[in-house]
């Protein structure tokens, strides 16, 4: 429906013939209401508060990015970004519900209960030389934006987006979109391209890379040609940004319903190694046994995900660190420490090496480290321990990971299935479980019996 909707743009893109070249912003296409699906039905109505006030009181202010972007390829939008002529302290003096957010790019947050609607000013280019008093604009040597507050017009904004599917503007006073970057030509051709000189701009913001590899793999587009050819030289410049940071991108990667595809995306451009370097550098050991490992978590998230259940990121870097935390656990072990301390002893340093490149929450770092303790004991199920360990507050995050292990082939002697079983027999049949563990004569069963008050069989005991 976009392609014939946008048919008459193709002759504007013809002269290029198939060859790639780096966008830019020139002349601005406009698309009137009847030439587009953006309708006002699929917008925030806060978002659409914003914009009407910020109108009413004389300034220009559009719907910009993500949230158009995702309507034209035919999906909802869950955020909405504002981009406006008024500077940051006018529209603080306009939303009494409102804060300024950030240094080195200063924002307006417009909080409305749970959803918050994100106003920038119009950005403008500045010179890499020219560091001024600092508080406005500052680069470090390798090119990196440190701060970002030179302000200019909507064409100076549209220049600084970083790929042409997130130069357009809505705006309300006749329902146009403005595309500045021939996003329209991009979103119909299934392309991640960057505005301006590639390299340039990876430079001044390295985090470019990722989102160019999260876009790739949530819309199914694919990163063009002289786009994608400078992340292979320049991942590691991620580096250079905050761990802080770099967590929160992660989060985007993973946990939105596209984990797969980013995870393959980021083994593919180099970037895993920058982001994830324990879980680079054991993917292709064990026979491809951690691969197979993190390939069934990312699958099971993605379906949670589309199922509308939780997932929360401790499961996830829980997955991507077992192997280094096996790993220095073993190590611990050859010292003569038992097995449960130099776990715990291990899992510290598997996180503390982490958090080098991607900071680790300790909310989410110690349910980690309990779900990998929980594996130890999931072992010992003698006596009084089964029962405590499923009491346990993150048994089933555990049981979950148990289950993960063995999809990907690892031998634990039928474990999943007994805890399986466990779960749903009633206090009777457990009994009977754990003192058959103790005889050795415990069997798999896929429907354990319920509510058999009589005497075992030989083949129960």
């Amino acid at each position: 429906m976009l392609k014939k909707r946008l048919g008459w743009l193709q002759n504007l893109f013809s002269r290029l013939s198939g060859k790639q070249q780096q966008a830019s912003v020139g002349d601005v296409t406009i698309i009137s209401r009847d030439q587009h699906q953006v309708s006002r039905k699929l917008l925030s109505p806060n978002a659409l508060k914003v914009l009407r006030r910020l109108e009413d009181h004389g300034h220009q202010a559009y719907l910009v990015g993500g949230c158009i972007r995702d309507i034209l390829v035919g999906g909802r939008p869950k955020d909405f970004d504002v981009a406006t002529s008024a500077k940051p302290e006018e529209v603080r003096s306009l939303f009494r519900n409102s804060r300024l957010i950030g240094r080195r790019f200063k924002l307006v947050h417009v909080q409305f209960g749970r959803e918050v609607i994100e106003v920038a000013t119009f950005r403008a280019h500045h010179s890499q030389d020219s560091h001024g008093d600092g508080n406005h604009s500052h680069h470090s040597d390798d090119g990196q934006i440190l701060r970002d507050n030179v302000y200019g017009t909507i064409q100076d904004d549209a220049s600084r987006r970083d790929f042409t599917i997130n130069a357009l503007y809505y705006r309300l006073s006749d329902f146009a979109v403005k595309d500045y970057a021939g996003g329209l030509q991009d979103i119909d051709n299934r392309l991640i391209r960057l505005i301006g000189n590639p390299e340039q701009r990876y430079r001044e913001d390295p985090v470019r890379m990722l989102r160019a590899v999260r876009f790739a793999a949530k819309l199914g587009f694919t990163v063009e040609k002289s786009t994608a050819k400078p992340i292979y030289q320049l991942g590691h410049l991620l580096q250079n940004i905050p761990s802080a940071r770099l967590f929160d991108e992660v989060l985007k990667l993973f946990l939105n319903g596209h984990a797969e595809a980013s995870f393959q995306l980021l083994q593919d451009f180099g970037l895993l190694e920058q982001l994830l370097p324990a879980t680079a550098a054991a993917i292709n050991e064990q026979d491809g046994f951690y691969a197979r490992f993190i390939h069934a978590a990312l699958v099971n998230s993605d379906k949670r995900v589309r199922q509308g259940k939780s997932l929360t990121p401790a499961f996830l870097y829980a997955v991507f660190l077992w192997y280094s935390t096996l790993a220095y656990t073993r190590q611990i072990e050859e010292q003569d420490v038992p097995k449960l301390p130099a776990l715990n002893r291990g899992a510290m340093t598997a996180i503390e090496n982490q958090n080098q490149r991607t900071s680790i929450p300790k909310r989410f770092a110690i349910p980690m480290r309990e779900i990998w303790e929980l594996q130890y004991r999931l072992t010992r199920r003698f006596g009084k321990k089964a029962d405590q360990t499923l009491n346990h507050p993150r048994f089933r995050a555990a049981y979950d990971f148990l289950l993960l292990r063995e999809q990907a082939g690892e031998d634990l002697g039928g474990l999943g299935q007994w805890w399986t079983d466990y779960q749903v027999a009633d206090e009777f049949v457990r009994r009977q479980m754990v003192k058959a563990l103790q005889s050795g004569k415990y069997k798999k069963s896929r429907k354990p019996r319920r509510h058999h008050r009589r005497k075992p069989s030989e083949n129960e005991q």
